[in-house]
């Protein structure tokens, strides 16, 4: 395990929340399966991250994200750039949205914050990082 690769990949993922708002791209994959046992891949923004570990991701209250997650809760999330990829296996659970853990885990300014929304906490069992730099870094291994 290579533990630079690690904090590097750590902390793009860091620099991708809502929460740093560090680049205009903030945005990741995150894949599902659907109710077919088919791949659903979608553009998302992470609201939140807790290293390599945990996810947190706001979604309105009628996507049809939340009935794919009811019927299998396994998930993929990626971080893909021209100079890395950042590949999660996990696991993800729907959270009811409060005012508290909307405002201090989730949104942004201008963003609509409805009743209607819910909390995906992606939880990481293994992971794929790729970074393309001076000292190419790669490290695959479970959390």
């Amino acid at each position: 395990m290579n533990h630079e690769t690690i904090k590097k990949a750590e902390q793009i993922i860091a620099d991708r929340t809502v929460k740093n708002r560090k680049y205009n791209n903030e945005i990741c994959v995150l894949t599902l399966i659907d109710e077919n046992g088919y791949p659903y891949s979608t553009v998302i923004t992470p609201g939140r991250s807790d290293g390599l570990t945990t996810l947190w991701f706001g979604t309105n209250a009628e996507s049809k994200k939340l009935g794919y997650i009811e019927k299998n809760n396994k998930a993929s999330v990626c971080f893909p750039s021209e100079t890395y990829n950042i590949t999660l296996i996990g696991e993800v659970e729907v959270l009811e949205a409060t005012d508290e853990n909307k405002q201090n885990v989730m949104w942004y300014d201008g963003l609509d914050h409805t009743n209607s929304s819910k909390i995906i906490i992606f939880k990481t069992k293994c992971y794929s990082i790729f970074l393309v730099t001076e000292e190419d870094g790669i490290a695959e291994g479970e959390l």
